[in-house]
């Protein structure tokens, strides 16, 4: 039975400079010195986050979170570099300092979606033309497509709305260069391939999957934030897809919306006040989280119990970085 106690619900630690809170990470920023450059220690806390508010904190989804980031990352590093410098606690990262690039990379393998601004959404609609793709007509809810696409979105950092683009519209809005494009471009379909195929061998499809890339002071590009976990990538159960696509239904996947779904049955999320969520469906929602971990990497999920509390735990881990 996993311990509703052992949480990491916030990581503010007076020691550290430069705070930057999210909904998820809290995150600081150490300024360049004379023997290192900037970096950023981005710790992943146990909360989950929809409707734009936290919902509650499920013990273990952040080092779940933050090891499976680091498992994707040790196997991908041939493909492009990525931010990591040191992982000093199961739930931290120590990065360099990168510049995000204001495009937001989705990789698309499947005409899957539920958004207003997904693929299968708008080839719904009768639209075939998106992202500076064509579709062909007669495909089905759920079918692989013909080739994985990218269809990517600007990135709101002011908490604006994303919005579609095409490769002309990026350029053309000197959002990235078009050497920055036929660089990001290429190392986000060389990741998606990886991430297929290592997939495909776990019994998994990966279904689609996003992307942050940044820029360090060097100018080069690299894959930041995470990569291939379930909080930014779909995935399928193999062995289930073909009948749920001949029969129209959803293909079984990992249930991520345990919590959104019992919150939204019992109340208008965006305005009323949430209930109290049950311990039972806390559980449940962490328990997703490891069975996707371990589904995904083939290794076994090894909480770390260490410290009083996860906080004492992660403060004792990052105080070589005090000032």
């Amino acid at each position: 039975m996993t311990d509703l106690s052992r949480v990491l619900d916030h990581a503010r630690i007076a020691e550290l400079p430069n705070p930057y809170f999210g909904k998820v990470r809290d995150c600081y920023d150490l300024p360049a010195t004379a023997d290192q450059p900037a970096r950023r220690i981005l710790i992943s806390s146990d909360r989950i986050s929809a409707f734009d508010r936290i919902l509650a904190a499920i013990p273990f989804k952040g080092q779940v979170l933050t090891q499976m980031a680091r498992f994707w990352f040790d196997h991908t590093a041939d493909i492009c570099p990525n931010h990591v410098l040191a992982y000093p606690d199961p739930n931290v990262v120590i990065g360099k300092h990168v510049t995000i690039l204001p495009v937001e990379v989705v990789v698309r393998g499947y005409l899957a979606g539920t958004t207003s601004t997904s693929v299968l959404t708008q080839y719904r609609n009768g639209v075939r033309t998106m992202y500076g793709h064509t579709l062909p007509d007669g495909l089905r809810d759920n079918q692989v497509l013909p080739t994985p696409i990218i269809t990517p979105t600007s990135k709101a950092f002011d908490g604006g709305h994303d919005e579609p683009l095409t490769e002309t519209e990026i350029i053309a809005q000197g959002l990235l260069t078009p050497a920055q494009w036929a660089d990001v471009s290429a190392k986000a379909l060389a990741l998606f391939a990886r991430g297929q195929k290592m997939a495909a061998a776990r019994g998994l499809i990966l279904v689609d999957t996003k992307y942050e890339f940044g820029q360090d002071a060097q100018g080069n590009i690299l894959i930041a934030d995470e990569i291939h976990t379930p909080d930014s990538s779909r995935y399928w159960i193999a062995s289930g897809y073909q009948a749920a696509f001949e029969s129209g239904a959803r293909p079984p996947s990992f249930d991520k919306d345990v919590i959104r779904s019992w919150v939204n049955e019992r109340c208008d999320p965006y305005v009323d006040a949430i209930p109290e969520i049950p311990a039972e469906i806390i559980l449940k929602t962490a328990q997703v989280y490891i069975d996707a971990y371990e589904a995904i990497t083939g290794q076994t999920f090894v909480p770390d119990t260490t410290g009083a509390t996860p906080l004492d735990r992660v403060r004792a881990n990052l105080a070589p970085y005090f000032v």
